[in-house]
């Protein structure tokens, strides 16, 4: 809207970073059709894509907070025209950019990263074809995060702080030495992202509080890239988080595509042997005892469950009174205990050792390089608080990342489409 330059431009006198290049950055924002009304009384709203490429500038210059951008709006005024604020009234506040992010629904900020989305989509820069998924911790701006705070009962998944009661409790796993994994709790969010494998670029998104479980947001995600997206890949990529029975009828059902899913291996059958009338032989030899037969819902299987023969039939125990090998199961009074599935398991149609298997998995470390970028946005750090503030923070950082990978291709330079922070200083 206001897109006059001034007669004497800031970049110029004060020797600033040239700001043509988010002018060419800022064009797919200016091409959007952005649903705006004023309000029929008081004041006249700013426009929604004037407050959005100023966040998105934020981004880029790694500002890590809301005054900082205030700061640089009204020490800019090249900038601030640029993003499209009326030069005759005052610039937008902390408090309006908060406000801005805290308001806003989510599926705003989704309708513009989709059309950036199927930009790149049209001009055949994401083809889809192999699907990647996997989750990012967002730990929430509150005093228990901060191990040097004094806080009783930091982790009582039960008390919320209250300094975010949206936040959850999470777990981040990670292995500094060897196999001997590092636990660490955190109150927060996580980001959970489905990205095109080949150009490590994001398709869908969402953010939801931290105690959510991976695969509890992978059917929703992809049945909204299906049907809304109108996207079909040939292959999804995801690691054992995602290894369940629904997960991977899901894929080979609905999306009719091959999955690329790291076998979890608590799902591996019992090793156990059978006997000859078809119950399972423990590490000792003896034939365990059946113990019924159930569905497990949560795995949607049919199960026959076997127990220790020597703790659950006292004709058997007058034979056999102590467990042969000494099983640590046996002398806690509760005995082994072993499962034979009575029906098909999806993933014995699964070759998990091929070298094809293993070369379209490998592919899923670019999901690790896009959260790398996004963070390096200060995605992981926001300094607002609240689930729908919290994800459309992360929203415009997708939206960013998208910006970014849509101006390279426009500008001839395919190669730097992952170029975050470095592709408008190097335009």
């Amino acid at each position: 809207m206001f897109n006059q330059k001034l007669l004497l431009s800031a970049e110029y006198l004060f020797d600033l970073k040239p700001l043509k290049n988010y002018r060419l950055l800022f064009s797919p924002i200016d091409s959007f059709q952005f649903p705006y009304t004023n309000a029929p009384t008081g004041r006249p709203l700013i426009p929604r894509q004037s407050l959005l490429k100023a966040l998105i500038f934020k981004n880029l210059r790694g500002l890590s907070n809301l005054s900082d951008l205030v700061s640089e709006l009204s020490d800019n005024p090249s900038l601030s025209l640029l993003c499209g604020f009326d030069p005759q009234k005052p610039l937008p506040t902390t408090e309006t950019f908060s406000a801005f992010l805290k308001d806003s629904p989510n599926k705003f900020f989704q309708s513009v990263r989709e059309y950036l989305l199927f930009e790149l989509v049209k001009i055949n820069q994401i083809k889809a074809k192999y699907l990647s998924v996997d989750s990012c911790p967002i730990k929430a701006n509150v005093k228990e995060n901060n191990l040097k705070a004094t806080v009783s009962d930091r982790f009582n998944k039960h008390r919320p702080p209250k300094g975010d009661p949206d936040a959850r409790v999470g777990v981040i796993v990670t292995y500094p030495k060897s196999n001997k994994p590092k636990i660490e709790y955190f109150w927060g969010y996580r980001n959970f992202v489905v990205s095109d494998a080949l150009t490590e670029l994001p398709v869908a998104e969402i953010t939801k509080p931290a105690n959510l479980h991976d695969s509890q947001c992978f059917i929703p995600l992809f049945s909204f890239i299906k049907d809304h997206l109108h996207i079909l890949p040939k292959g999804v990529i995801a690691d054992s988080a995602f290894d369940s029975q629904a997960i991977l009828r899901f894929i080979i059902d609905e999306l009719k595509a091959k999955p690329y899913i790291f076998r979890n291996p608590a799902h591996k059958q019992s090793a156990f042997p059978l006997s000859s009338k078809g119950n399972r032989i423990c590490i000792a030899g003896l034939e365990m005892l059946p113990w019924g037969k159930f569905k497990d819902h949560n795995r949607n299987s049919v199960r026959l469950k076997f127990v220790c023969p020597i703790l659950n039939s006292k004709k058997f125990a007058k034979h056999i009174s102590v467990c042969p090998v000494m099983h640590p199961s046996f002398m806690n009074s509760k005995g082994c205990t072993a499962y034979l599935r009575l029906d098909e398991d999806i993933r014995d149609s699964i070759n998990y050792d091929s070298p094809h298997f293993k070369k379209i998995y490998n592919l899923r470390t670019g999901s690790e390089r896009i959260f790398s970028r996004l963070l390096s946005i200060c995605m992981q750090n926001p300094s607002i608080k609240g689930l729908n503030t919290t994800a459309n923070h992360v929203t415009i950082a997708h939206i960013t990342a998208l910006l970014v990978a849509l101006t390279a291709v426009k500008t001839n330079n395919k190669n730097k489409i992952r170029f975050i922070k470095s592709l408008v200083k190097e335009l």
